[in-house]
């Protein structure tokens, strides 16, 4: 396999990209950042300086990834998604001085193997989206979503749970916080507000 550029793109020559991984029109790598093996870079989506991405991560169009960003392998992250990096944003300080790099400390979000950020969805760092989390299309992630939680709505809140293949997981008959996923039929058990999967 090799990499796939697009000739529109900006790929940063200190960005580390792994074998097999697209990156398409209008996108842009900045320095430093560290792409996996097959990963698909949406048109025109941005994935900031020192930046980490797993294997297998795809960026849909438009999406904005900003340092200190860290996605784990097999992240979707949607059309126009935002991962912001600045906890008090200002363009310029009190004295009215345009900011710079320097001037604040940027904070990151984390998405753990296997999450999905909807379309349109922001999280507002820094926060960390749990393994195998949904958030809905939309949702505004303000505080940590646990593994395997969906979640909807501004602020985002857990409105159900998913399994590894996304599908809202249904109660268990007969077994107290036992949970199935319907497609799969994997089970899991929920304990003290997180769920596990069964080994």
């Amino acid at each position: 396999m090799s990499v796939r550029i697009q000739p529109t793109s900006q790929v940063d020559d200190t960005a580390e990209l792994g074998d097999g991984t697209t990156v398409w029109d209008l996108a842009q790598i900045r320095e430093q950042a560290r792409l996996g093996r097959s990963c698909i870079v949406g048109r025109g989506a941005y994935v900031g300086p020192g930046v980490r991405i797993g294997d297998n991560v795809k960026l849909q169009n438009y999406a904005l990834v900003y340092e200190p960003a860290e996605l784990g392998d097999g992240v979707f992250v949607g059309p126009a998604v935002v991962l912001t990096n600045d906890v008090y944003p200002r363009s310029v300080d009190p004295d009215g001085k345009q900011k710079r790099g320097g001037d604040w400390e940027a904070v990151g979000v984390l998405v753990a193997e296997g999450a999905s950020l909807g379309a349109r969805s922001v999280c507002v760092a820094p926060v960390r989206v749990g393994r195998w989390a949904l958030v809905a299309a939309g949702a505004v992630v303000t505080r940590d979503v646990p593994d395997f939680a969906l979640v909807a709505g501004v602020p985002a809140r857990r409105i159900g749970w998913v399994g590894r293949a996304g599908v809202k997981l249904a109660e268990r008959d007969g077994e107290q916080d036992a949970w199935e996923c319907p497609s799969t039929g994997a089970l899991y058990d929920e304990r003290d507000g997180t769920l596990v999967e069964r080994g």
